[in-house]
Order: C-alpha cells, then sequence, then structure tokens
C-alpha cells in the first residue's frame, strides 16, 4: 500500500518485512525488569559506598605532623594548620581554659587517629582533661592549640603573637619553642 503524498514522513512505517512486530509485555516481564533494575541499583549504592569508606580511610591523617614553613619544620594538625604552644600554660595544664574567651580564638587540638606522622615522636604525645570532658593534645607537656587567624595550612604569621597575656609560639619536633 502507498501513502498518499501529504502523509509521507509523518507517519512512521510499520515493522520490517521479515520481522514481526514487538508484543506487548505481560506482568512477568516488568516483574523480572523491575526487580533487575533494584539489583543492579543496590549494587551500584554499595559499591559507591565501599569505595568512599575506603578512601576515608586512606585519608586520614595524623593528628600532629610536621611540615617545613619559613620558620624551619614545625607541628601542624590533620589539616595542615600551624599548631601553637601558649608560654602561661604549665606542664600539661591548660591556662587558656581559665581566661574567658581564649579558648574561642584558641582552639584545643584534639586527639585522633593516627596521632603522630613521619617525624613526630609519639613518645612526646599526650593528653589531658579539660573542664566538660573536653580532651587536648599535649606535646613535650605543652597543651596545643590552632588559631581562628590562620586562614591556609601551615601559615606562621602568628606565631609568638602576644595575645591573652602571653606568647603562642610553635612547636618543632623535639618540642622546643618557635618564637
Amino acid at each position: 500500500m502507498t501513502r498518499p503524498r501529504s502523509l509521507r514522513g509523518m507517519i512512521p512505517p510499520g515493522p520490517p518485512r521479515g520481522r514481526t512486530p514487538p508484543r506487548a509485555l505481560d506482568r512477568d516481564d516488568t516483574v523480572g525488569g523491575v526487580r533487575r533494575i533494584a539489583v543492579v541499583g543496590l549494587a551500584t549504592v554499595a559499591l559507591v559506598c565501599a569505595l568512599g569508606a575506603l578512601a576515608a580511610a586512606r585519608s586520614r591523617r595524623p593528628a600532629l605532623q610536621l611540615r617545613a614553613t619559613r620558620l624551619g619544620r614545625i607541628l601542624v594538625d590533620s589539616r595542615g594548620y600551624t599548631v601553637y604552644a601558649f608560654t602561661r600554660d604549665r606542664r600539661n595544664q591548660d591556662a587558656c581554659a581559665r581566661i574567658p574567651n581564649c579558648l574561642a580564638a584558641w582552639p584545643v587540638v584534639g586527639p585522633s587517629r593516627p596521632l603522630a606522622g613521619p617525624g613526630v615522636k609519639a613518645r612526646l604525645i599526650g593528653t589531658i582533661r579539660l573542664r566538660g570532658g573536653v580532651r587536648q593534645l599535649t606535646y613535650a607537656g605543652h597543651p596545643l592549640y590552632t588559631y581562628i587567624g590562620d586562614s591556609r595550612p601551615a601559615q606562621t604569621t602568628y606565631v609568638n603573637l602576644l595575645q591573652f597575656g602571653g606568647r603562642w609560639p610553635a612547636l618543632t619536633a623535639s618540642g622546643r619553642e618557635v618564637r
């Protein structure tokens, strides 16, 4: 049968000769298809979760690391930000916690696993407990802090800053203050 010229190209052609038209889907086809899609979807989600957990486990950085700066190699936290001591602190005693607003500007460095990166002496790492149960890392007896003014990793602009009645030096791997 020849189609009228005015309708050519507007009506899709029928099935090619020698082929049967596709059959209508029955209930078993749709249920099986939905099951296949669900299984593939769940397997994909499981794979993505497993890969995410593996990546997170591999990317865990030590709580304390060493970083080369213009002041030499100093301690940094797991994000690479400079770690500070406070000259008013006593061995394993946090004086900043007793000064109003001090911990708001100088947050404590908390413990995480692993603790020590390459070059950091694990035997010099300790923890103290502050009021409220907060745990703070110490290094060679110095309670450790970061500074909210630091805007990039290994920044040394605020090393030896005078604030809250004391200085804020950085620390070396031996636990010596860097001023």
